[in-house]
């Protein structure tokens, strides 16, 4: 069945329609300068929409922790996977990725859902 199509569409149509604008911020580690003693890194913001929400009192374990947030985007809105090396910018607070869940249909992603930490 073709389902997956039509699903990333309207993921990204409800995203666009009801979500709030957020950065994902995707850090992209490069080679080890030895004179500076650290690892090169390469930033790209990406401006999408997606919506936020509180993480549940049911939700809460070892990594999750009350306080913390989800944060739902369409896949199709993001040029690749988010890692738990890459940051979410929102109202100019960055939040560290916790935990990303892949929502698909067919084996293709239809939406992320990220546990966000201030």
């Amino acid at each position: 069945m073709v389902l997956a199509t039509p699903l990333r569409k309207v993921a990204s149509k409800l995203m666009a329609k009801f979500g709030g604008e957020v950065t994902i911020r995707t850090i992209t580690t490069g080679a080890y300068n030895t004179t500076a003693g650290a690892i090169t890194e390469t930033i790209s913001d990406n401006q999408i929409r997606g919506v936020l929400d509180a993480v549940n009192a049911r939700e809460v374990n070892e990594l999750v922790q009350a306080g913390d947030k989800k944060l739902l985007v369409a896949a199709t809105d993001l040029a690749g996977v988010p890692t738990t090396v890459d940051k979410v910018l929102i109202n100019s607070v960055v939040h560290q990725i916790i935990q990303v869940t892949t929502i698909e249909q067919d084996n293709q992603p239809i939406t992320y859902e990220l546990i966000l930490r201030a």
